[in-house]
């Protein structure tokens, strides 16, 4: 199995649980190109971690020194891919994410068959882009995509794909209790955003929101629960300036990284989801449903997909701060009903998303690589563990 980060986000966590699942069934080794807190999340689930070197697409690589990079992660990390992919990928190769195209070609100069899962949706980007993230699930003999958007966003650019791609919705480890939302709103509405702190997931959304419930008379809070990816940092500095010019700095808290969200999700009374661009799947808003959690989504890709059928959802114009504000209101006025229809729907998220399914499916998605049944190994990691930020 290889993984473009060593991070605990979103498609870090679901690496993680994907390995979980194939060392039900496969001797399962774990490629990272580095150190970072996935390695022990990893080691503490009882399983087997390499650090090896790889090429990585990311948008650093538009600039010259980012593509010098990337060029040179190609040619060192060719030998030693190589000789993992000999010495550990006899029943298939595992690559998560799009942006390592070299690991299915590499895996056919080795002899071994490769099976892509697509985490990416990028519906809005230049069709030369979306090709090029293409390549690397064309490469692969199988496709695994989070979600029916993500396999129509891939197909929509790749036609030919449309047969050896598997949706398999992913596994979201539940917490162990459930702790109802409070039975009044007393005091102010506790707002909470969970995710990274980039343009693109839309925390300066969720700070304008505040700002226009404030203005309306509307006593609430906001937890920001999420760091930045390397080279974002400004972001950061911006958002901070932004709520300092607004006099929300005792309003908003920073919560910065953290291994678990479920005590920012149990301390909060409404999540926001304000994504302004595409979301392949939305694990977030899967999370708050699970937490019981009344919330508002973007209205766009596989945020809708995520939080379909959810009484306790609503979704709304990505960016329209005013009904956004709007749609926190209407849970404010009405919490007992919005209350309600969030326990209601946690139990449905639990089984929607329970690992023990996404293990099955994933699993049998591997057989079909393998072109066997596989006896399941002695002894195996451990199951899921809570969801980290």
């Amino acid at each position: 199995m290889v993984h473009p980060g060593a991070e605990l986000y979103g498609a870090d966590r679901m690496l993680s649980e994907s390995a979980v699942a194939l060392a039900t069934h496969f001797d399962v080794t774990v490629a990272l190109p580095g150190p970072g807190p996935l390695v022990g999340e990893l080691e503490s689930r009882g399983l087997r971690v390499v650090q090896c070197r790889m090429p990585v697409l990311r948008n650093a690589a538009l600039r010259p020194r980012g593509a010098l990079r990337l060029l040179a992660d190609t040619m060192l990390g060719i030998l030693p891919a190589l000789r993992l992919l000999r010495s550990a990928g006899a029943a298939g190769v595992y690559v998560n994410t799009l942006t390592l195209p070299s690991w299915p070609l590499l895996a056919r100069l080795a002899g071994r068959r490769s099976v892509c899962h697509v985490h990416e949706a990028e519906q809005s980007a230049p069709r030369l882009l979306r090709m090029g993230m293409a390549v690397c699930p064309a490469l692969s003999d199988r496709v695994v995509a989070n979600s029916r958007f993500t396999r129509d966003v891939l197909v929509e650019t790749a036609p030919w794909l449309r047969g050896r791609t598997t949706v398999v919705y992913n596994a979201v480890p539940a917490p162990d209790d459930v702790r109802p939302p409070r039975p009044r709103l007393d005091g102010p509405v506790r707002l909470l955003f969970v995710g990274r702190l980039s343009p693109r997931k839309g925390p300066q959304v969720a700070v304008a929101t505040l700002e226009e419930l404030m203005a309306r008379g509307v006593d609430a809070r906001l937890q920001l629960l999420g760091a930045v990816f390397e080279g974002y940092e400004w972001f950061e500095t911006e958002l901070q300036t932004a709520v300092a010019e607004a006099g929300l700095l005792d309003r908003v808290e920073f919560l910065g990284f953290r291994p678990s969200v479920w005590s920012a999700l149990d301390a909060s009374d409404v999540v926001l989801v304000p994504s302004v661009m595409e979301e392949s799947f939305g694990l977030t808003a899967v999370e708050a449903v699970m937490a019981a959690r009344p919330l508002v989504v973007s209205d766009s890709s596989g945020l809708r997909e995520a939080v379909a059928g959810c009484a306790s959802a609503q979704a709304v114009v990505p960016g329209d701060v005013d009904r956004w504000a709007d749609a926190v209101q209407h849970v404010a006025t009405d919490w007992a009903t919005w209350s309600a229809a969030a326990v209601a729907d946690a139990a449905e998220a639990r089984r929607r998303h329970a690992p023990a399914r996404y293990a099955a499916e994933l699993v049998a998605v591997l057989e079909e690589l393998s072109g066997r049944p596989v006896t399941p190994p002695a002894g195996g990691p451990t199951t899921a563990a809570a969801g980290a930020r």
